[in-house]
């Protein structure tokens, strides 16, 4: 029936009561109701539907959340191979222009001949070791990737502030924050053309020179950061791939973030990693497939930094030494 007043359909009613008697008054002691529901009528939820639907909402949350964080995982794991591709191949285009020689390493600190290693990741160094190189990479390297993001593992906690800035602005990079006149940069991925290292029992790591490279020199161009026992996080495994637990180490004016987590060195966590190779081929391997190498304090890699002193560890894929 229509409400006159309302205009909408109500509730068409009719009710059914036994009447029973109680101290000499009649009352309804049970009513049957029926209700034919027209367009102004809403019936709400009753406490137990709410509680069947939270806990489904719950369950799927449940479910959902680790779906997506795996499907996170894997869109990261997807860029930073691409990544690394464009890293190999904007080497051989720099090689195929340049008598087929990789750019010399920016990770040193020094001069002349008084000079050292410093950690792979770096972006910028400290100083031009000598007049003729540069302390940039992005010197070498920025008209063959011009977008800094490349360079940079997208698992990373956090994109460095300044990492286009400083990419774009190469030697002449000078962090706003700080009041140095000239301002190294560490990124994330380990940059290992040109470079030496400490492998342990008088074995040298070197890095490749050009595409064509073999020998005692590795094929490795670029690999993720993995790490152990950095200045920044001492006793501790370090990555910028994200691993079970591990806590932020976070970005300086001058060095980026990265993922740690306190650890002895037999108990290794399990990280995915990869590697891109002069030949173009970017790997995975797991970190326990890898071999540990140290920082050298002299050119010729001989000499690694005392143990709790410096950048610690760095581990590199196992096919990086065949």
């Amino acid at each position: 029936m229509y409400n006159k007043e309302n205009l909408f359909r109500a509730p068409a009613m009719r009710k059914r009561c036994r009447l029973g008697s109680l101290g000499g008054c009649k009352i309804c002691v049970r009513c049957k109701q029926h209700m034919q529901v027209g367009d102004g009528y809403k019936r709400g939820f009753t406490l137990i539907e709410l509680l069947v639907v939270i806990s489904i909402i719950s369950l799927l949350m449940a479910i959902g959340i680790p779906a997506l964080s795996g499907a996170k995982r894997q869109a990261n794991s997807v860029v930073s191979m691409s990544n690394q591709r464009q890293v190999t191949s904007g080497m051989n285009l720099f090689a195929a222009d340049n008598h087929d020689r990789y750019p010399e390493s920016v990770a040193t600190i020094g001069f002349d001949d008084n000079w050292n290693w410093s950690d792979p990741t770096r972006l910028t160094g400290n100083r031009r070791r000598s007049p003729q190189l540069y302390r940039a990479m992005s010197q070498y390297l920025k008209q063959y990737i011009p977008d800094a993001k490349v360079m940079y593992c997208p698992s990373a906690p956090r994109q460095y502030a300044y990492l286009q800035k400083s990419w774009d602005a190469g030697d002449d990079w000078d962090n706003p924050d700080t009041a140095f006149p000239a301002d190294p940069v560490g990124g994330t991925y380990c940059f290992y053309w040109n470079y030496r290292g400490y492998l342990g029992e008088g074995k040298i790591f070197r890095g490749p020179s050009g595409p064509a490279s073999s020998g005692r020199y590795s094929k490795l161009i670029v690999s993720d950061y993995f790490g152990y026992d950095h200045w920044r996080s001492p006793d501790a495994f370090g990555s910028c791939e994200k691993f079970a637990r591990a806590d932020i180490t976070p970005e300086t004016y001058l060095l980026s973030s990265y993922w740690s987590k306190k650890g002895t060195p037999g108990n290794v966590p399990e990280i995915t990693l990869h590697a891109g190779y002069t030949d173009g081929h970017v790997e995975t391997y797991s970190s326990t497939e890898v071999v540990p190498m140290q920082v050298s304090l002299t050119a010729d890699g001989k000499t690694p930094y005392p143990e709790d002193v410096g950048p610690g560890y760095f581990f590199l894929p196992q096919n990086a030494l065949r």
